[in-house]
């Protein structure tokens, strides 16, 4: 069964960095446009940033712009969220997402990693 397995989460400081990681198992996905959500308990799974199958553009959430990078190595069939100058309101459960097509919508995206967390403290 085709997975997305996420890892680099963990616990950083205000102003910090962290770099997340997907990559599939199985199946390789570098058609793909891939993508990264994220989630707190009791709110709705928000887009991120996204990156198309080559790399060649890339989609971010006006929240996370200048701060986030969205990066893809289809050599390595992994793609990379760094995320610097960390804020409380960034921590959350992160998503990698694949899917067919460049988009912010949720429904889009096919395939879901379990999400890793990424906590934020002051």
């Amino acid at each position: 069964q085709v997975q997305l397995v996420e890892s680099g989460g963990g616990l950083v400081q205000v102003g910090g960095s962290l770099r997340l990681s997907c990559a599939p198992s199985g199946r390789a996905y570098s058609s793909y446009t891939m993508a990264w959500f994220r989630q707190v308990p009791g709110k709705e799974r928000d887009f991120v940033a996204a990156i198309n199958w080559d790399g060649a553009r890339t989609y971010y959430a006006d929240s996370v712009k200048g701060r986030f990078t969205i990066s893809r190595d289809n050599a390595k069939i992994t793609v990379y969220l760094q995320m610097t100058s960390l804020k409380p309101d960034d921590a959350a459960v992160y998503f990698c997402a694949a899917g067919p097509r460049a988009t912010t919508q949720r429904s889009q995206y096919i395939i879901w990693g379990q999400g890793t967390q990424v906590t934020v403290s002051s």
